[in-house]
């Protein structure tokens, strides 16, 4: 199992960290160990001064498939959550400065965090609603048509360079609002009102 990210696909989010918007989708990769299992409380690593949550909504393909037409890229997901992309910025802010990749800052241990998963057939992923709120207070109000690059294009692009498997993740970016978390912090998140994530940060 494989997790693809999708950078800057939200351009008010691109433009608070002052990014370029690309004309491709910005793809990075974790590993599977980064996969937060929600039953634990999310430690902080000791190596970062500034871990954030980026909120996303996250697709789990159930067919395998290589160069995915769009038209037919709803065939190979049933379920979708939404997720937090766990970043430390200061060392993604060091590695970027440097030209390196960014895997230290978003592929490390638990950085991966899942919500329950939906059907996908009682929603419509072109116009979702998704909201995180930390301690109360609301944070990211999302929606997916908002995408620079929507899911049916994402998998599209995805699939011309990797062969998608069965349990494999796609988080397709996340919208403004990102910011840091700290010890006994609460991170909840929302599907069209209905709370499928839950976070204690310590």
């Amino acid at each position: 199992m494989k997790i693809i990210c999708i950078g800057r696909n939200y351009a008010a989010h691109a433009a608070e960290l002052g990014n370029e918007i690309q004309k491709e989708p910005v793809i990075f990769m974790k590993p599977d160990s980064a996969v937060f299992r929600q039953r634990d409380a999310f430690y902080l690593p000791d190596w970062t001064n500034d871990v954030q949550y980026e909120l996303e909504v996250v697709v789990r393909i159930n067919r395998l498939g290589k160069n995915i037409e769009s038209r037919f890229a709803s065939k190979y997901y049933q379920e979708f959550t939404i997720g937090i992309d766990f970043t430390a910025r200061d060392v993604q802010s060091q590695l970027k400065a440097k030209g390196l990749p960014w895997e230290k800052a978003k592929a490390f241990d638990q950085s991966a965090v899942l919500g329950e998963f939906l059907s996908a057939d009682e929603y419509d992923l072109s116009n979702l609603n998704f909201q995180l709120y930390k301690n109360g207070d609301l944070v990211q109000d999302g929606n997916t048509s908002l995408m620079l690059h929507n899911i049916p294009n994402i998998i599209e692009h995805c699939s011309q360079y990797f062969t998608l498997k069965i349990g494999d993740l796609i988080f397709t970016g996340t919208p403004e609002g990102v910011g840091p978390v700290t010890s006994r912090d609460l991170l909840e998140g929302y599907i069209e009102g209905e709370k499928v994530l839950n976070v204690k940060i310590k």
